[in-house]
């Protein structure tokens, strides 16, 4: 079987496709990576790959779910968390004002000191943007704070979203209501 899901190496898409994968027990099936959802609904609709995952924040979920009506189906769905985020910025600016992020984190923090916010695809495009000097911040994967103690420092540490995921596959499940996770439970209280 062959996955899709967005690209580049180091990305929740691929983390969260490899757990799943790992959890439904099908560590041998292919996984293929794309720059974007729209060369991989495309591969998805013409047989090049068998199934598609995508979280439902990507800006761009509610415009394939659309598009791709009566062609592509949601077969599975999950709820799982993201790498841990931060605000990272580079430890020469010391009042950041141009932030890079992908844009369905905008909301996870307030943003509202960054007076010039530039989005970028993916959180790994904006920690590349981070280092290479594109930002003077960033919100990305805290990890990248670990793997560059000497030009980066933490200014909040979101830790991780939690988001729900759809696996896209092109033959429609039978049934009415297909439920995918065990009821939900009482409140504790």
């Amino acid at each position: 079987m062959r996955f899709a899901t967005l690209g580049p190496a180091g990305n929740n898409h691929l983390l969260v496709l490899e757990r799943y994968l790992a959890a439904r027990g099908l560590e041998d099936a292919e996984i293929r990576p794309f720059e974007s959802f729209d060369a991989a609904f495309p591969a998805l609709l013409a047989g090049e790959v068998d199934y598609l995952l995508q979280c439902t924040a990507h800006p761009s979920h509610g415009e394939w779910v659309g598009r791709t009506m009566h062609r592509a189906f949601p077969v599975d769905a999950f709820i799982a968390p993201s790498k841990p985020l931060a605000i990272l910025a580079r430890r020469e600016v010391a009042e950041p004002r141009r932030l890079g992020l992908q844009p369905a984190t905008r909301h996870y923090a307030d943003l509202s000191a960054y007076p010039e916010q530039i989005e970028a695809p993916t959180t790994v495009d904006v920690a590349n943007g981070l280092l290479d000097g594109r930002f003077e911040a960033g919100l990305c994967a805290r990890e990248v704070l670990d793997a560059h103690p000497d030009a980066l420092r933490l200014v909040e540490d979101l830790g991780p979203a939690l988001d729900t995921w759809v696996l896209f596959g092109r033959e429609r499940l039978a049934g009415e209501l297909i439920l995918c996770a065990p009821a939900p439970s009482q409140p504790t209280r």
